[in-house]
């Protein structure tokens, strides 16, 4: 709680970063045609209502006066005051749902974007102070803009409000004016004394709840490992802790809000008293008409309402400054990025040369992000076009990692790396990503390129040995399906075998991506690469991968490696297993 941020000039900052681009950027003309549509309709609005008011004091005293025509024709003016403002709060009312809406597109597009350029998705995964990104974007997106565009325009009414009413309020008593203002200013300092620890509040219940949320997603999209595991006590228990600090601030928030609640309904109840306490006298000794009571009470009340915002805002106001600063916190790791990715750039740790037809690494040294650890030290090796290299060690070694440097995942380390273009490469993981849409979308998945047909789609789940695979969505590849949870990982691998022989690329990089597969499957698979010359370079642990390489790189600890060839190794690999049944049989 200690560390919760506080509504300070760095929230202020963080506002403005997060308004600018909409209202400042570069197509700001809509934003600003429907915001001065807005304060147009609240000035017409107030301007009603202040006719309204001389119009309800003109009815007040014919009513005094026993004037029964004068009581007629004001009260038909009274009525046309509230046909009026029907309309206009109708308008009122939608254009600020449409420019909320619009603001919230803009900005959830602007922080998408960002967030899928240079890859920061991926880096926000080791970055414990930003939590839940996707929760940022989508409900803290959307809460932000509605309640700032809401209270911009309380502020923009008030104003408009103040300005309106003073002069009704001054005409009528100079004194209600001063009372008027000792009482908003006593009463602004008396509430932020007692509702500043609703901020913090606020930004540990945004944390809290999205933490619960993204535990129930979690079981749903492990439900089949929770259920081989019987893990449903631990997983309920782990919910219920998350629920239970959801619950336990809430109480929290509750109680302040309770307190909160006292000042503020005693300051309002007060509020209509003061008024009659003031204006009464003055017409017992007939110093105004009995009609400006009522007048000056509506005044008084409008006015205060006005200047006392941050009494009476002051939850939501609350609940704003956590989102601000929950949103204001991913845009910063967003800039954070980008500064870093330019340093990088130009501190050129890695070289990456992107015009090669194949993988050259000249004096390469990988480390992990930051430089911490040091895991491949001086690798120089050049894969040529239609031949294949094996990654292999102990896990943990850095086999994966240097698929990831080179991939321009990773960029700490040293030395140089020759490759084609990103787009003429393609990596297959372990645990292939089932994209949710049609089959045909799984094929061409991150995208071919090019459309493929019907026949060349069979073809190719033919050669993966999938060829029932279409008829389960009755040999239609346009039909949409939950491929995660239809196939099995191993036939999920042989799907992501498809999207590479669809694609074609220069280089595949295979990591672990046969490992949920049988060995007469593996092989075909390997064969298939073989057979049509693809360069390819695999991670893996088996030893029956080595038939299918020309080259292996054995990967040690502390950053050493050895490169001899696949033939070699797997020659070597036979004559110690000759050698161990030799003993075994002497024994």
């Amino acid at each position: 709680m200690d560390q919760a941020p506080k509504f300070t000039r760095h929230v202020w900052a963080q506002l403005w970063r997060l308004i600018r681009p909409y209202y400042f950027g570069r197509n700001p003309g809509k934003a600003w045609l429907q915001l001065g549509s807005l304060i147009a309709l609240s000035v017409a609005v107030t301007g009603v209502g202040i006719w309204s008011g001389f119009v309800m004091s003109d009815v007040m005293n014919a009513m005094e006066k026993r004037d029964t025509p004068a009581f007629s024709a004001s009260l038909w003016i009274y009525l046309g005051t509230f046909a009026a403002t029907i309309p206009l709060a109708a308008f009122y009312r939608y254009v600020e749902e449409r420019l909320a809406l619009n603001w919230r597109d803009f900005l959830a597009r602007t922080l998408t974007l960002r967030y899928f350029y240079n890859r920061a998705y991926y880096r926000l995964l080791s970055q414990e102070e930003i939590d839940n990104p996707d929760q940022r974007i989508s409900e803290d997106v959307r809460n932000f803009t509605s309640t700032a565009l809401s209270f911009s325009l309380i502020v923009i009414n008030s104003i408009i409000q103040v300005v309106g009413y003073s002069s009704v309020l001054w005409s009528i008593s100079k004194i209600l004016m001063g009372v008027l203002i000792g009482y908003a200013v006593f009463g602004t300092l008396f509430a932020y004394l007692i509702g500043r620890r609703l901020i913090g509040l606020n930004y540990l219940q945004y944390e809290r709840e999205a933490n619960f949320r993204y535990s129930l997603v979690r079981v749903r999209d492990n439900a089949e490992s929770i259920a081989f595991y019987r893990g449903e006590r631990r997983e309920l228990r782990d919910l219920r802790a998350r629920l239970g600090g959801v619950v336990g601030n809430m109480l929290v928030l509750i109680r302040w809000n309770r307190n909160l609640t006292f000042f503020t309904t005693g300051y309002n109840s007060l509020a209509l008293i003061l008024p009659m306490v003031i204006v009464a006298p003055m017409f017992m000794r007939g110093e105004v008409q009995f009609g400006k009571i009522g007048q000056a009470t509506a005044a008084f009340a409008t006015i205060l309402a006005a200047v006392s915002l941050f009494i009476t805002q002051f939850e939501r106001l609350s609940t704003l400054a956590a989102g601000i600063t929950r949103l204001g916190g991913l845009w910063d790791f967003l800039d954070e990025r980008d500064v870093e990715d330019d340093f990088e750039a130009e501190s050129d740790q890695i070289e990456i040369d992107e015009e090669q037809r194949t993988i050259i690494l000249e004096d390469l040294t990988v480390s992990t992000p930051g430089g911490g650890r040091e895991l491949l030290r001086d690798l120089n090796f050049r894969l040529p076009p239609g031949k294949s290299l094996l990654i292999m060690g102990e896990s943990g070694s850095g086999k994966s990692s240097l698929l990831r440097t080179i991939a321009g995942l990773w960029t700490s380390g040293a030395g140089k790396i020759g490759r084609p273009p990103y787009r003429n490469m393609m990596f297959l993981p372990q645990r292939p990503y089932m994209v949710p849409g049609s089959l045909r979308a799984q094929l061409e998945y991150p995208g071919s390129g090019r459309n493929t047909d019907d026949e060349e789609s069979q073809e190719v789940l033919e050669t993966v040995n999938l060829p029932d695979l279409a008829e389960r969505v009755d040999g239609d590849f346009e039909r949409e399906a939950d491929w995660a949870n239809m196939l099995s990982l191993g036939e999920q691998q042989r799907l992501s075998f498809a999207r590479l022989l669809l694609k074609k690329p220069a280089i595949a990089f295979l990591d672990e991506s046969t490992s949920a597969l049988d060995e007469p499957n593996e092989e075909r698979l390997y064969q298939y690469l073989r057979k049509h010359h693809y360069t390819y370079v695999s991670v893996g642990h088996r030893s029956t991968l080595l038939q299918h390489h020309d080259w292996l790189l054995r990967i040690g600890k502390d950053g050493n490696w050895e490169l001899l060839k696949a033939a070699d190794a797997l020659k070597e690999k036979e004559q110690k297993a000759r050698e161990e049944l030799e003993a075994a049989a002497a024994r």
